[in-house]
Parts: structure tokens; C-alpha cells; sequence
């Protein structure tokens, strides 16, 4: 989708797609039926190499809870998003997104997908994104506790239909944007996610 287009899209269950943002322009993610993820990646539209990571965003917001007001970082330290609205509150920057490989290990009596990562490998394969180039998503309204243990689990996603994030690009971007291929993940269950994007006139 390129940026002139300001309708709202709908990613149908198990695939992916991806978005162009220009600096300031809004885009906004939304849940529109409740309880589904939404694996998004940003890329940087100057240099395919530069690209989103929990790493630095964990270390510059010194915190694992990202909601409205947190920025999403770049693996070169430069500010890519900013959660301007969120409606939820609960995401998930820990986990890497579903492949193959994970339907094998965790589902073996399902059949087995692409999941979400194949799903971003051939949405941003025409920005040169190489897969071994895509790093661990900002899974949107995903629900992954993380007990005093250390240990963590995949529950279902708190979000109702009709909730949203909506954040603004601080850089040119191609943003990679999944509706999520895991059982888990969805509560069991696998739904549409929606997105919209506007011009940075729109407003904060």
C-alpha cells in the first residue's frame, strides 16, 4: 500500500502486508473483532539495513511495558515510531515471530504454516529485506506475561473489538504488518486485523 491511500485496509487471518509512511504520518492498527495479533516490523525507507529492535527500544524507554508515549527504536539508535494512542496497553517486544519452525515445535499435531515471519519475508522482500534480515516484531496486542521467575507464557490477548494503536513514523518507513498466524497467540482462533494510515496533517 503506498501512503497516498488514507482508507481503512483489512489484513485477512494468517497473512501480511506492507506499508509506507512518510515522516509524520499516523498509522494505526486496529483489532476489529477482539483477541488477534498484529506482527509489526519497521524498516527504514533510506536504508534496508536500518531497522526496528527491542534492543535499543528496551534500553532508551528502560522499560518492557511500551504504550502511548514510548518510541520504538532502531538497531541505529534513531527513533522509527511513537505510540501516540493505545487503547490496550499490553504488547509484546520479546518474541520473535512465528515460522515454520515454530509450528514444528509447538504445534506438531496442526498443520504446519509460515507464519507470521513468512508472511513479512514476502511483504517486504520487494524492499530488499532478506529474511535472515528480520528481527524480532512489535507484536501488537499480544499477551505475554513475565513471571517473577523469569519465565513467560502466551495467553490470550486482552484487546475487544474496535481497540487500537495508532503511532507516529519519525523517519520514512516501510512498516511490515501481520495478522498473526499462531494458535496461541489468538486465543485459539485466527481473525483480521485492520489498518489505516493518514498524512502527518492529521493531527497528534
Amino acid at each position: 500500500m503506498t501512503r497516498e491511500d488514507t482508507r481503512t485496509h483489512r489484513i485477512a487471518p494468517r497473512s501480511g502486508v506492507a506499508v509506507e509512511l512518510g515522516k509524520g504520518d499516523f498509522l494505526t492498527v486496529l483489532d476489529p473483532e477482539g483477541m488477534q495479533v498484529s506482527d509489526l516490523v519497521a524498516v527504514s525507507r533510506g536504508d534496508p539495513r536500518e531497522i526496528l529492535s527491542n534492543g535499543r527500544t528496551f534500553d532508551y524507554e528502560e522499560t518492557t511495558r511500551l504504550t502511548s508515549g514510548s518510541t520504538l527504536w532502531s538497531n541505529r539508535s534513531r527513533p522509527m515510531l511513537t505510540i501516540v494512542e493505545d487503547t490496550v496497553g499490553t504488547h509484546d517486544f520479546l518474541l520473535t515471530p512465528c515460522s515454520k519452525a515454530t509450528f514444528e515445535h509447538f504445534y506438531p499435531d496442526q498443520p504446519v504454516h509460515r507464519g507470521c515471519f513468512g508472511n513479512l519475508a514476502e511483504a517486504l522482500a520487494p524492499y530488499g529485506i532478506e529474511p535472515d534480515a528480520i528481527p524480532t516484531a512489535f507484536n501488537v496486542f499480544m499477551n505475554v506475561p513475565l513471571k517473577p521467575d523469569g519465565s513467560l507464557s502466551v495467553e490470550p490477548p486482552v484487546s475487544k473489538p474496535g481497540d487500537h494503536i495508532r503511532l507516529r513514523a519519525e523517519m520514512d518507513l516501510v512498516v511490515g504488518l501481520t495478522a498473526c498466524s499462531a494458535y496461541a497467540s489468538n486465543g485459539g482462533s485466527f481473525k483480521p486485523i485492520d489498518y489505516r494510515v493518514e498524512p502527518g496533517d492529521a493531527g497528534a
